[in-house]
C-alpha cells in the first residue's frame, strides 16, 4: 500500500522573486477535498478504516483458494483502497508542500499518514500471500479471467520481490514503523531546507532565490549567492549528515534482511529495469564526460572570457543572452504552441492545468523548492508545482512538468494500480515536452546569437539531466557503499561528493572552498534513493525517440500517445519496440548521447 506524497523533483536552480511576471496561478485543491475538515474527507477516512479491516477479514489466509473471478473482485477492492488512501494523502501532501513551515499543515499530513498507515497494516498480508501462490496456480488464475490478466504487470513486479520478502510479522512491523522511519527523516529534511535563510550581501533570502543567483548575469552576484549557500549549509551540515547516515543505514539493514544483492537492487526492481541496462547507461555517460561536459564547459569559459570556471559560473547566462524576464502568459503560449505543433491533442490535455487551478507557480515563503508533477489518483487529475520566476529555464521546467502531467492524465485510463509508470519511463513525456519546446524556439531564432544561446541552454539542460544525474548516481552508490563500513562524518560525505564532481565537470573548473557541501540540499538522495538515473535514462530515451520522430516515422504521434496511455502496463522493451528502439542494447545510449555531441559540434562550428 503506497502513501503517495510528491517529492520536489528537479535539480534546476530556481530564480528570484518580485518580478512583474503577470498573475501566477495557485492550486485549487477542491477537486480532492475542499478543506481538511471536509465531510467527504471524514467519510473517506472512516470508509478506509472499515474497508481495510473487512478486506483482511475476508481474504487473509484464503488467496490461494480463490478462483479467477474471486481474485478479480479481491484485486478491485484492493485498488479502491489504494485510490481512496491516495486521494487523502495527495491532498495532505500538496497542502503541506505549499507551506512546509506551517505547523498545522505538517501536523495534518502526519496525522493522515499515521492513521492510514495504521488502517493499511492489516493489508500487508496481500502481497506476501499472493507471492506464495505457486507458479502453476498463478498461471491458471491469469488464464481464467481476461480482466484479471490485465493486472499481470502489477503482479509480475510484485512477484519479482518474492525472493526478498520477509515473514508476515516482520513486513507488518516495517509497514507500521515507516512513519517514524524514513518518512520522519524526509519531513525533517524538507522542513529544514524550507526554513533555511541565506545572507546575500546583507539581504536575507530563501533557498530558491539564493540558488537563482547562480544564474545571474552579474558574476559578483553569482559568487555572493554561492558563498551564502556554503555559509548556511555549513551551519546545518551535521544535521544533513545525520539524515543521510540514518537513511542509508536504515536501507542497509532492510536490504540485508531481505537479502537484496545491492543497495540499488530495490530501485531497479521497482523500475522494472535490469541492472545491466542501468550499468550500460551509466558506463556510456561516464565514458562520454570528456566529449560532453568537459568540451562544453571549455567552450563556455571561452565565451565568458575566463581561463577557468568557478562553480558559480556553471549555470551562468552567456554574455549575449537576453536578460528580459519571460512573463507567465508568454511561457504558457510558448509551451502550448510547441505542444500543439506536435499534435493539438497534446495542447488540449495541457490546457486545464492553466485554467482550472492545477498549477501552483509562484515562489512563496515556506513553499517547497524545485518543481514536480504529482499524479494524485486516477479519478482526479495531476497537480504541477513550480517556482516560476521568469527565466528561460523556468519555461523549460514548465514544459517538463506539463509533460509529466499530460502523461499522467493519459495513463489514468489504466486504473490506479496500472497507471503508475516506472521511473525509467516516467521522464519520457517530460523530456519530450522540453525537446518540442526547444525545437520550436530554435526554429524561431532570428539571429546566430539567439540560436547560439538556445543551443547552449539546451546543452546545459542535457548535461544537467544526463551528466549531472549520473554523477549524482555515482555519489549515491559511493555513499551507500561507504556507509556499510561505518558512520560517515560530514567530511567523509564531502569527499565522496567531490570525487564525482571533478570527474564529471572536467578540468576547466576550480572548486571553491565549501562547494563540497552542496550535496546537502539535493532532495532525491533523501526522498528516493537512486531515483536520479531515471533522468538520464529518460533523456537518452527521448533523444533516440526524437530522432525517430525527426526522421518522419509514419504514425509517430499515434504510437507516442499509445506509449503514454500504457502507463505501467508494459515493460520498456515492449513500449519502445514500435519505434524500433531497444534500451537493453548498449549502442542505444550512444545514439542518445550523440545528439548532445551534435549540438556541441554546432556550437564549436559557430566559433568559426
Amino acid at each position: 500500500m503506497r502513501l503517495p506524497l510528491p517529492a520536489p523533483a528537479r535539480d534546476a536552480a530556481a530564480d528570484t522573486g518580485g518580478a512583474p511576471l503577470g498573475e501566477l496561478p495557485e492550486w485549487d485543491l477542491s477537486d480532492l477535498y475542499t478543506a481538511q475538515d471536509a465531510p467527504e474527507l471524514t467519510r473517506d477516512m472512516a470508509w478506509l478504516e472499515g474497508e481495510c479491516a473487512d478486506f483482511a477479514a475476508t481474504y487473509e489466509g484464503k488467496l490461494a483458494g480463490l478462483n479467477s473471478d474471486e481474485m478479480l473482485d479481491c484485486v478491485q477492492r484492493y485498488e479502491k483502497i489504494d485510490l481512496v488512501s491516495g486521494r487523502i494523502m495527495s491532498f495532505a501532501g500538496l497542502r503541506y508542500y505549499q507551506h512546509t513551515t506551517d505547523p498545522a499543515r505538517a501536523k495534518f499530513m502526519s496525522d493522515c499518514q499515521d492513521r492510514i498507515t495504521a488502517f493499511t497494516t492489516p493489508l500487508v498480508f496481500f502481497s506476501l500471500e499472493f507471492n506464495r501462490i505457486s507458479d502453476d496456480t498463478y498461471e491458471t488464475l491469469m488464464a481464467g479471467n481476461a480482466d484479471l490478466a490485465r493486472y499481470r504487470p502489477v503482479f509480475d513486479r510484485m512477484r519479482a520481490m518474492k525472493p526478498y520478502q520477509l515473514s508476515d510479522e516482520l513486513e507488518r512491523f516495517l509497514h507500521d514503523q515507516s512513519t517514524v522511519g524514513a518518512a520522519a527523516w524526509n519531513k525533517l529534511f524538507d522542513e529544514t531546507i524550507a526554513g533555511l535563510s541565506f545572507d546575500v550581501q546583507g539581504e536575507r533570502l530563501g533557498i530558491e532565490a539564493t540558488l537563482n543567483l547562480l544564474t545571474d548575469q552579474d558574476r559578483a552576484r553569482r559568487e555572493a549567492g554561492a558563498r551564502a549557500l556554503v555559509a548556511t549549509f555549513q551551519t546545518r551540515l551535521g544535521l544533513f549528515a545525520r539524515v543521510h547516515n540514518t537513511l542509508a543505514k536504515e536501507k542497509e539493514i532492510e536490504d540485508r534482511w531481505r537479502k537484496l544483492p545491492s543497495p540499488q537492487a530495490g530501485r531497479h526492481l521497482a523500475n522494472h529495469v535490469e541492472p545491466e541496462v542501468v550499468e550500460a547507461l551509466r558506463n556510456a555517460v561516464v565514458a562520454a564526460y570528456p566529449r560532453l561536459s568537459h568540451r562544453y564547459y571549455a567552450l563556455k569559459a571561452k565565451w565568458l572570457g575566463l581561463e577557468t570556471l568557478e562553480v558559480w559560473d556553471r549555470n551562468a547566462p552567456l554574455p549575449m543572452e537576453d536578460t528580459r524576464l519571460v512573463t507567465w502568459d508568454e511561457a504558457r503560449a510558448t509551451v502550448t504552441d510547441a505542444y500543439a505543433a506536435f499534435d493539438p491533442r497534446l495542447a488540449d490535455l495541457a490546457e486545464p492545468f492553466f485554467t482550472d487551478g492545477w498549477i501552483d507557480a509562484a515562489v512563496k515563503d515556506g513553499k517547497a523548492p524545485g518543481a514536480f508533477a504529482h499524479p494524485t489518483v486516477v479519478d482526479v487529475h495531476p497537480y504541477v508545482m513550480l517556482n516560476y520566476l521568469g527565466k528561460p529555464r523556468d519555461v523549460m521546467t514548465l514544459a517538463h512538468e506539463l509533460g509529466h502531467g499530460v502523461h499522467q492524465r493519459l495513463a489514468a485510463g489504466q486504473g490506479e494500480l496500472l497507471s503508475s509508470t516506472p521511473l525509467t519511463l516516467a521522464e519520457t513525456a517530460s523530456v519530450f515536452g522540453e525537446m518540442l519546446t526547444f525545437r520550436k524556439l530554435l526554429d524561431a531564432a532570428e539571429t546566430p546569437e539567439q540560436k547560439k544561446v538556445l543551443l547552449a541552454g539546451k546543452v546545459e539542460d542535457m548535461i544537467n539531466t544526463v551528466v549531472r544525474q549520473i554523477a549524482f548516481y555515482d555519489f549515491e552508490c559511493k555513499l551507500h557503499d561507504a556507509r556499510r563500513e561505518g558512520e560517515l562524518t560530514p567530511d567523509d560525505i564531502n569527499a565522496l561528493w567531490m570525487s564525482v564532481q571533478a570527474e564529471s565537470l572536467g578540468p576547466v573548473f576550480n572548486f571553491m572552498e565549501g562547494y563540497e557541501t552542496f550535496w546537502a540540499y539535493i532532495p532525491h538522495f533523501v526522498h528516493s534513493p537512486f531515483y536520479v538515473y531515471a533522468y538520464a535514462f529518460g533523456d537518452g530515451l527521448v533523444n533516440a525517440l526524437y530522432a525517430v520522430y525527426a526522421e518522419g516515422e509514419p504514425g509517430f504521434q499515434e504510437k507516442y500517445f499509445e506509449m503514454l496511455k500504457a502507463g505501467g502496463s508494459k515493460h520498456h522493451k515492449e513500449l519502445l519496440a514500435p519505434f524500433g528502439l531497444d534500451a537493453s542494447d548498449p549502442a542505444f545510449w550512444d545514439k542518445g548521447l550523440s545528439m548532445i555531441e551534435g549540438f556541441i559540434d554546432e556550437l564549436e562550428a559557430m566559433e568559426g
